[in-house]
């Protein structure tokens, strides 16, 4: 039977053996050197099932451990298996866990993983694909095309469907060794699209500082999908972020300004593109140059309770529908 292993992503201290069937604990404290006292000495309880090839995950804190991003919560267990990526709490400390198989005849007991560099992990993961440039479905053109790997996550939670919407080639409209930039499969305007980075970023809160080269080329791409669309000349766009997204991965939203689109359909879908909840994109990066970081203001999503209120003229609107009628006076069909 294999065994497994709890690998630190971050190397901050050597793999932690998770016996078959056996609750093993992790927290703060010298085993993982985590000090953030955000983090309790118990924060999670994890037991591998090693004949089937996943571990149970069950979170004791108070402050949120996560699977791909998706909250556990207090006292609720989940499955991760090898491909998952583990929160330890508050969307830090990043584990994976690994089967190795037993060593038999003269060796006795498992050998310590090594854990796999990001070049060696890719090139067991990843799959190269070659993408031909095509249209859109608004008409938009792909701005150019080039060899890129991508890597394959396990996708369950309906908040991860972007992992699985970013690996279709009917969704695809661009993508090169950095990003991909999808058609939104809901979108709330006349041009909606996704870019999103094929390395795993969970959220804003995972920005640092070493991102900025990945936020500015997110940016280029977005400002070419604007140049190469046919109405770029009477229509205006937005780049720019969710302040708290929804769909986990951070992707950045380009999106033309008419919101002429049957699946706009309530206040807070209004309010997400229209108030301070559409963090733009420049503001992003600026605040990851300057501090390392980005702050999201507490009581966001307050802001999507807001009153309809027209983007254009700021004429507060009672209803959807008499906003979406009032609207074609600002952008009229060609």
């Amino acid at each position: 039977m294999p065994t497994c292993w709890l690998i630190s992503e971050e190397s901050i201290h050597k793999p932690i053996q998770l016996p078959h069937l056996r609750a093993v604990v992790v927290g703060r404290g010298p085993e993982t050197t985590i000090k953030d006292k955000k983090c309790s000495r118990q924060q999670v309880e994890l037991k591998a099932e090693c004949n089937k090839g996943y571990a149970k995950v069950k979170q004791l804190g108070l402050n949120p451990t996560s699977v791909d991003s998706v909250v556990v919560g207090k006292g609720n267990e989940v499955r991760i298996k090898p491909g998952q990526r583990l929160h330890v709490v508050n969307q830090l400390y990043p584990y994976t866990i690994q089967f190795k198989e037993e060593l038999t005849g003269h060796h006795s007991g498992a050998k310590t993983p090594r854990k796999q560099t990001s070049e060696n992990s890719d090139s067991q993961r990843n799959v190269p694909t070659l993408k031909a440039p095509k249209q859109n479905r608004n008409g938009s053109p792909s701005v150019g095309h080039e060899e890129n790997t991508k890597t394959n996550e396990n996708v369950g939670h309906w908040s991860q469907g972007l992992k699985t919407s970013m690996q279709d080639p009917q969704m695809q409209v661009y993508k090169d060794d950095k990003v991909v930039v999808i058609t939104d499969k809901y979108p709330k305007a006349r041009y909606h699209w996704l870019v999103l980075p094929w390395q795993s970023i969970p959220s804003l809160k995972a920005l640092h500082g070493e991102h900025c080269d990945l936020l500015k080329h997110m940016q280029q791409v977005a400002d070419r999908m604007i140049q190469q669309c046919p109405d770029s000349s009477t229509l205006q766009f937005r780049s720019g972020y969710h302040a708290i997204p929804s769909m986990s991965h951070i992707h950045l939203h380009v999106i033309s300004q008419d919101f002429d689109s049957p699946c706009l359909k309530n206040k807070k879908h209004w309010n997400s593109f229209t108030t301070e909840y559409f963090i733009d994109s420049h503001d992003v990066i600026q605040m990851v140059e300057t501090s390392g970081k980005v702050s999201v203001k507490e009581g966001s999503s307050e802001l999507l309770k807001l009153p309809l209120c027209c983007h254009v003229c700021h004429k507060e609107i009672p209803t959807i529908p008499s906003l979406k009628e009032h609207l074609k006076s600002h952008f009229p069909r060609q």
